[in-house]
C-alpha cells in the first residue's frame, strides 16, 4: 500500500517487468527534492521527458483551472527559460551511494 501521497502508478506499468522509474520528486518545506535514475544513454532524452511532464501538466491546468492549456505550457515553458536563464536555486546532486541507499 502506498502513502496517500503518493501518486499512484500509471496504469500500463502495472505489473510490467520491464517498466522503469525514472523520476520522484516531492515538494518539501516550499522546495523540491528528487531521486532520479540516469536512465537514459544520451542526456537530450531528458530534454524529452521534461516536455513531455510539461505538457501534461499544461493539459491537468486547462481542465482544473481557470488557464488554457496554452495559457499554462507558455508560463511553464516561460519559467523553465527564466530558471535556466538565471537560477533562484542550483540546489545538489548527492549521488545514491553517498546517501546510505
Amino acid at each position: 500500500m502506498s502513502n496517500p501521497k503518493e501518486q499512484p502508478l500509471p496504469p500500463d506499468v502495472v505489473g510490467r517487468d520491464d517498466a522503469t522509474e525514472v523520476l520522484r520528486a516531492f515538494v518539501l518545506d516550499g522546495g523540491l527534492s528528487i531521486a532520479f535514475t540516469r536512465a537514459f544513454e544520451e542526456p537530450d532524452m531528458w530534454g524529452m521527458l521534461l516536455v513531455d511532464i510539461a505538457r501534461h501538466a499544461a493539459r491537468a491546468y486547462g481542465r482544473e483551472s481557470a488557464y488554457s492549456e496554452d495559457e499554462a505550457l507558455t508560463r511553464i515553458v516561460e519559467m523553465f527559460e527564466a530558471e535556466i536563464a538565471r537560477p533562484t536555486d542550483l540546489g545538489s546532486t548527492v549521488p545514491r551511494s553517498q546517501q546510505g541507499h
